[in-house]
């Protein structure tokens, strides 16, 4: 036997139980009222209860009526919501869009896209925040964060994967000069260090070798809770950092840096775009995200 549509004269019960009236849903959706008649027996046949009060002036729901139109009319309210946003043909996007994003990678490579999307979008306004501490979306009323590395496990969130960076360990020639380039992770003890903080960039180095993956503690020597001040100190020679690639190209091609351990240290990280989990997903945020897994598909983001 052929399962039932549960959805089978939902619309046509929400509509009858709005009006009040079989007669005022059946214009109101376009069919005879004999029609909706029928389609609220069958419906009350197959969910095993009356949900109308029927007297030949007025129709009322019954207490079952009253429960099953709260779940159904939400039902339908959200499924109307989504279809709207998915059906904005004209991709104007209004309203403010707040994102947060690590303060390097968010000024070098995602400014530039947000600023391009606003141009293009007179009525959207940005609301942009750069740091590299970690935040709750929710508590701090985000609608769009960017997060390097792995994630922890939330029910609250959802993740798009966007793309993934090398790490490079660098240093400033004239550090390196003065201190020697390290030939293995052991003689990383005889070096200065620069790492993140607790709610900042990792204070852990991500190396491979010998084909394994792991985490090292190099020494602290100084410890800065901002990347790009990370990336600042070591080219003013302070020591080695570990960060991702796109933060330390200019330095590279300009000479201010140069990589070591680079036989170890190019352990890709990953870089995700996290929203809130909710009904139906805001045509800005979904807008922003399509673009930038498009920039990433392109190199954009690399």
């Amino acid at each position: 036997m052929a399962e039932q549509d549960p959805l089978a004269g939902v619309s046509v019960f929400v509509a009858a139980a709005r009006t009040g009236s079989f007669t005022l849903a059946a214009e109101r959706l376009g069919i005879t009222k004999s029609a909706v008649g029928k389609a609220i027996a069958r419906l009350e046949a197959r969910v095993g209860t009356k949900l109308f009060h029927r007297t030949t002036r007025l129709t009322r729901l019954t207490a079952d009526g009253e429960a099953y139109l709260a779940a159904c009319a939400s039902a339908i309210d959200e499924v109307e919501a989504a279809q709207a946003a998915l059906s904005s043909a004209d991709r104007v996007l209004r309203g403010r869009l707040r994102v947060d994003m690590p303060v390097a990678f968010g000024r070098r490579v995602l400014l530039p896209i947000l600023v391009d999307i606003a141009r293009a979008h007179p009525d959207l306004s940005l609301a942009l925040t750069f740091t590299d501490a970690t935040s709750d979306l929710l508590q701090d009323d985000v609608d769009l964060a960017i997060r390097f590395g792995q994630l922890r496990d939330s029910s609250h969130l959802i993740a798009r994967h966007l793309v993934d960076q090398e790490r490079v360990i660098c240093g400033a020639p004239d550090y390196l000069a003065r201190h020697g380039r390290p030939p293995t992770l052991l003689d990383l003890r005889e070096h200065c260090c620069i790492v993140g903080s607790p709610k900042g960039p990792p204070l852990a180095w991500v190396v491979r070798e010998n084909g394994e993956t792991r985490r090292i503690t190099p020494p602290t020597t100084h410890q800065l809770s901002d990347g790009e001040a990370m990336v600042d100190a070591a080219a003013a020679g302070l020591g080695l950092c570990q960060v991702p690639a796109s933060m330390v190209r200019d330095h590279f091609a300009a000479g201010t840096l140069e990589a070591v351990l680079t036989d170890l240290s190019t352990v890709p990280v990953e870089v995700h775009a996290l929203w809130p989990r909710q009904s139906h997903l805001s045509p800005r945020v979904r807008f922003v995200v399509d673009r930038l897994v498009e920039e990433a598909a392109h190199g954009g983001l690399s």
